[in-house]
């Protein structure tokens, strides 16, 4: 039998396809955009759904319109769909360091019945996961069923684990949605400092990784000067492609997958998607591989540039927590932290505004508040950016620390801050005079 055989066997309704799923079955989603629109509309119809739970991250449609009995929604990173349902009750967390997740769900599910979008078959049988191998590829040995929707708009990408053979396929359907885009975040002039600041940090020949956020965007904003620069990161953003085809990108120095760009998911526009589409320097790999932190420290010359919430005085990043509620999640910011901290001349740069709600309380805090969770520890940080300026606490005490974080402060808080740092005795007295 041909594949295409093979493949017109397999092919059905989004109906027919989601009743494959059993009660008890864990159904897990690829990251954004390789969610699969049609299947995900279709589960409802499925009456046999009991005791299911539905694994996303950062997902693209609102959660399942299913009683919790039925289907219980786990995320594995908030995103906005999810955060307010995690916050009233009817969305669980599990709770991971991105390159964990695969090792996770292996142990915490069973009956796993995976279902994604994927590009179109290629003349050997292959689908690939396009823009989302994150976890998915890493799941594929020993799945209950690998149900497939193909999207014509899935670019084909290369790389590790990253395909499924038709053979291996248990359903697939086929549904031709535009992907969902990332829109260029909007910079104020707090991000163009703190972008500009860490770009000067950033030297020809280093690999980068770049996180979330308006923050990590705007760095790339004032890379177009510098050359030979790698790219190793978990998500591929627009910007790549731009500073690609100007020459800044060349992949040329790295020693992990040299000359070419390495991420584990990508998320932009339509044009980042149609740079990807076969192209042999786009190599997609499981996050257990991209962010494995053994892996990271290979990379002589990475900075790895995240943001978070608030800091305190020992260096301790709450990138998860705001006024007490869960707003995000770890992410690969722990990942990286470890990665870059132990590769020869590697620097872990994370970035957040001075002040929050129209300069009424300040980010930068004597210690986290009660609530607060520990995202990067104080001995993985390294560096911290605000708009005011660059603190270095890799190799500081306590108390050189403290003064260097609240040199960065915004100044209507730097007097209090001193203050307060004498009081839990980590300054000495003479620096209450000398703010």
């Amino acid at each position: 039998m041909s594949y295409l055989d093979k493949y017109k066997e397999k092919i059905c309704t989004a109906e027919e396809a989601v009743r494959i799923v059993e009660p008890g079955d864990d159904i897990i989603f690829p990251i954004t955009p390789g969610e699969p629109l049609a299947l995900f509309e279709a589960l409802p119809s499925n009456q046999k759904l009991r005791g299911n739970r539905l694994y996303r991250m950062i997902p693209n449609f609102p959660a399942i319109n299913v009683d919790q009995e039925k289907v219980q929604q786990v995320s594995l990173f908030l995103g906005g769909f999810d955060r307010k349902g995690f916050n009233d009750g009817t969305i669980d967390l599990l709770p991971n360091h991105f390159s964990d997740i695969p090792s996770l769900l292996k142990y915490s599910t069973s009956n796993r019945v995976l279902m994604a979008t994927v590009s179109p078959m290629d003349e050997e049988g292959y689908f690939s996961f396009g823009t989302s191998v994150s976890y998915l590829g890493a799941l594929l040995d020993d799945a209950k069923a690998i149900i497939v929707e193909v999207n014509q708009n899935m670019p084909r990408t290369f790389g590790e684990q990253n395909r499924v053979h038709v053979s291996q396929v248990t359903a697939l359907i086929e549904n031709d949605f535009a992907l969902p885009s990332l829109p260029d975040p909007i910079l104020s002039d707090k991000d163009m400092k703190i972008g500009q600041s860490i770009a000067e940090l950033i030297q020809n020949g280093d690999n980068v990784q770049i996180g979330f956020g308006s923050m990590p965007n705007a760095v790339m904003e004032f890379l177009k000067g510098h050359r030979e620069l790698g790219v190793y990161t978990e998500i591929l953003p627009d910007k790549v492609v731009d500073l690609f085809e100007s020459g800044v990108i060349t992949n040329s120095k790295k020693k992990v997958h040299p000359g070419k760009f390495t991420a584990t998911f990508a998320l932009g526009s339509r044009k980042l998607y149609d740079f990807m589409n076969n192209n042999k320097d786009v190599y997609m790999v499981p996050c257990n591989v991209c962010n494995n932190f053994r892996n990271i420290a290979q990379l002589d010359h990475i900075v790895s540039v995240n943001s978070t919430v608030e800091v305190d005085f020992l260096g301790q990043c709450n990138s998860e927590i705001i006024q007490g509620k869960y707003y995000s999640s770890t992410g690969g910011q722990g990942d990286f932290s470890k990665g870059v901290r132990l590769a020869e001349h590697g620097r872990g740069i994370i970035c957040l505004y001075s002040t929050a709600k129209n300069d009424t309380f300040s980010k930068i805090v004597p210690m986290l508040p009660q609530g607060a969770v520990v995202s990067t520890s104080k001995n993985d940080v390294d560096i911290i950016v605000t708009e005011y300026g660059i603190a270095e606490l890799k190799g500081k005490t306590v108390q050189g620390r403290t003064e260097a974080l609240i040199k960065i402060a915004h100044p209507k808080f730097r007097e209090e801050l001193t203050f307060d740092a004498i009081k839990r005795g980590f300054l000495p007295q003479k620096n209450f005079f000398t703010v």
